[in-house]
């Protein structure tokens, strides 16, 4: 039987397996996700981060992360407004570049960085860099950073979607053990729909979900 999508709740069909993978589309949201006994366990996860040379003076590394830094700079201002950096890893590269702006910014990451007193706050905005796929709960994850954000607040995730058009069993992108659900468009739509977002922008692999700004009495 195959196992039920982490993020929907509802069953998919077996979409690609190979010796050590094993992958279900899911036939309500459209991702993409590893079966169970196929998730990395803790240590093979912090084994497998701590191999990423994210120096966080890479001018590559800088680079990469550029869209995420270019849209919180035009989107918000260092004078009022709070950020956190989810996933931030062994090297915290936007917190740098978003401090070195004078932005206040808090990395956390479950495994490099837990201060769990920073998931007590809001933030005006949240980044999520190459962290979505990773995820072994994607519900339980985006329902965390929808309440962690402010009304009007915006998470700025990078990832690289699936599209039809991509030859899966060629696809670079699985082949890291770690990236456990692969998000579609259609995906990010149901996210939307149904954690309580008002809107999602992709821009190739940046992807911007807005948190509904604050009603108020006319």
């Amino acid at each position: 039987m195959t196992p039920a999508c982490p993020l929907c709740g509802e069953t998919g069909n077996l979409f690609f397996e190979s010796p050590g993978m094993e992958f279900n589309k899911c036939d309500n949201c459209f991702g993409i996700y590893a079966s169970p006994s196929f998730l990395p366990d803790a240590k093979t996860e912090i084994d497998r981060y701590q191999t990423h040379n994210n120096d966080v003076n890479d001018i590559h590394y800088q680079n990469f992360i550029s869209p995420i830094v270019t849209s919180v700079l035009k989107d918000f201002s260092t004078e009022a407004h709070t950020g956190l950096d989810y996933g931030a890893g062994t090297g915290p590269v936007i917190t740098k570049k978003l401090r070195d702006c004078n932005f206040e910014i808090f990395p956390y990451d479950p495994f490099f960085s837990d201060d769990k007193e920073l998931l007590e706050r809001k933030y005006n905005f949240i980044v999520c860099c190459e962290v979505m796929e990773h995820f072994h709960h994607p519900e339980k994850e985006f329902k965390r950073l929808k309440d962690l954000l402010l009304p009007g607040g915006k998470l700025y995730c990078m990832t690289h979607l699936y599209a039809r058009e991509i030859d899966f069993p060629g696809w670079y992108y699985k082949n890291d053990p770690t990236h456990v659900f692969i998000y579609q468009k259609e995906t990010l739509d149901y996210i939307v729909q149904k954690l309580g977002f008002s809107g999602v922008e992709i821009n190739k692999r940046l992807i911007i979900f807005s948190s509904q700004e604050r009603k108020t009495n006319s």
